[in-house]
C-alpha cells in the first residue's frame, strides 16, 4: 500500500548561485558526508548533483507528509545508491520516526526513488510504500 507521494523539481541554476553566495555553510547545512563527497567528486557539475539531492530531499518530506518540520531535517534524508547504481534514500532520526509512525503493524517501509537531471533543472520522485514483512530481511530506508 501506498504511504505517500513526493516530487520536486529543482532550478540548478538556483543552486549554483547558492553555492557561490553561502558555499561549505550552504552545503554543511543540507548534505551528509556522503553527499557531499558524491557531489564534489562531479567539478564543474556539482551544483547538477546538489540539485537532486535537494530535489530528493525535499520529495521525501513531502512523501512523509511533514515537509522539513515535525523532527524532520535536511540531513535526516540521504541519497545514496546501491551497487547497481540504483538510487537509494536511508532515513535517520525524526525522519525514521517519522517513517515508522506511518508503517502499519506487521508491514515495513519501502522507499522507491527515482533521480534525473537536464540543465537547468533536476527532479526526483519518491513513493514510500508499505509491503508486509518478511522475518529476516532488512527494512529498505531505515537506519538501525
Amino acid at each position: 500500500m501506498i504511504l505517500g507521494v513526493g516530487t520536486d523539481l529543482c532550478d540548478i541554476r538556483r543552486i549554483e548561485q547558492t553555492l557561490a553566495r553561502h558555499g561549505e555553510r550552504f552545503v554543511q547545512r543540507l548534505y551528509t558526508e556522503e553527499e557531499r563527497q558524491k557531489a564534489e567528486k562531479r567539478g564543474d557539475a556539482r551544483a547538477n548533483r546538489y540539485a537532486m539531492f535537494f530535489a530528493a530531499k525535499e520529495a521525501c518530506a513531502k512523501a512523509l507528509g511533514t515537509g522539513f518540520r515535525q523532527n524532520v531535517y535536511w540531513r535526516d534524508l540521504k541519497v545514496g545508491n546501491l551497487p547497481s547504481g540504483q538510487p537509494i534514500m536511508t532515513l535517520s532520526n525524526g525522519a525514521l520516526n517519522r517513517l515508522q509512525s506511518l508503517t502499519p503493524d506487521g508491514y515495513e517501509a519501502k522507499i522507491d526513488i527515482s533521480l534525473t537531471d537536464e540543465y537547468p533543472l533536476a527532479h526526483a520522485i519518491v513513493v514510500i510504500s508499505a509491503v508486509p514483512r518478511n522475518n529476516g530481511s532488512d527494512t529498505n530506508g531505515q537506519d538501525g
